[in-house]
């Protein structure tokens, strides 16, 4: 089939959703809001409130351009609030990947191909390390190339900071299954190495959505956790959830921050905002009910350690 359809003004754009059903309060203020947010991003937010089975694509309820506008508001606080979640927990995850692994094994423990599981991933890794290391223009990447010529790359603790987040990810999930290893999953809370990787590659996925602007709300996760039933904290109580909807995201981050930040106020401003929003329906996000009073989405005083023997 060929694509036929044109480019609409703004204009047309708004003549457009009035015959669909939308109504305006404001035209003007509107045609402001889609010179700087484009008719199709807002599609995104208007198409679970429209029947997409028909081919005029009708709204099936009485519903403003300036409640999907207060849609798409809601949906970018969360994205910051969440990718602010994701910093933390990525700043955590290379101080201490960098701190057991060099403490161990010296500072260039990422160079020796005896310390990781699999050659290939390996090699790969090494060569993207190179890679961003030689794009850095970072002030100490240049003074240790500048200073020293052997060995070829700077010491872990200035490598490691510059790699991307799914580089680290790969770098870590290779890293053979020593002490060193389970005293990291450790600090984050986690008994078993695959639930762990599981949950790194979710927040790379997850980060990669955020830093593009993409949606969080009403949003199927493809690269998705998996959730724990034997963790070092308590987890959830009701394990009748869908681990690709934004629920178990979010539980795993607010999981991950309270071990790494007890003391952070992101429990607080997160549950405030979720309910900040009519048309922001958090059973279709994966939110079960009563779901606020599960342990780990309360206070953090709930927030303590299983079982403190054999860490």
């Amino acid at each position: 089939m060929k694509y036929t359809k044109s480019s609409l003004s703004i204009v047309d754009q708004i003549e457009r959703l009035k015959s669909r059903g939308l109504t305006f309060n404001d035209e003007e203020k509107a045609a402001h809001t889609l010179s700087n947010i484009s008719y199709y991003r807002l599609r995104a937010y208007t198409y679970p409130f429209q029947d997409n089975e028909n081919v005029n694509h009708p709204f099936k309820e009485h519903i403003s351009f300036e409640e999907i506008l207060q849609l798409y508001y809601f949906d970018a606080k969360l994205r910051r609030l969440v990718f602010e979640a994701l910093e933390n927990i990525e700043v955590a995850l290379r101080t201490q990947i960098i701190y057991h692994m060099s403490l161990a094994y010296g500072s260039h423990w990422m160079t020796e191909e005896d310390q990781f599981i699999n050659s290939r991933f390996y090699n790969s890794n090494l060569i993207s390390i190179k890679e961003e290391l030689n794009r850095s223009k970072e002030t100490f990447i240049n003074h240790y190339k500048q200073k020293y010529n052997e060995p070829q790359l700077p010491p872990s603790w200035m490598s490691l900071e510059v790699v991307s987040m799914g580089l680290l990810s790969q770098v870590f999930s290779n890293i053979k299954p020593f002490q060193p290893k389970r005293d990291i999953q450790t600090h984050f809370g986690h008994k078993r190495d695959s639930i762990f990787k599981s949950w790194i590659h979710s927040f790379v996925g997850l980060r990669n959505i955020c830093a593009h602007h993409g949606r969080l709300w009403n949003r199927r996760f493809t690269i998705r956790p998996t959730l724990p039933t034997n963790s070092i904290f308590h987890f959830l109580d009701n394990s009748e959830i869908t681990n690709n909807k934004l629920y178990a995201m979010l539980s795993c981050l607010n999981y991950t921050l309270r071990c790494i930040q007890p003391d952070s106020d992101w429990l607080t401003r997160i549950k405030t905002h979720l309910v900040s929003c009519p048309l922001a329906n958090l059973h279709h996000m994966g939110f079960p009910d009563s779901w606020e009073s599960e342990r780990l989405w309360e206070d953090n005083k709930h927030f303590i350690p299983i079982i403190k023997n054999n860490l």
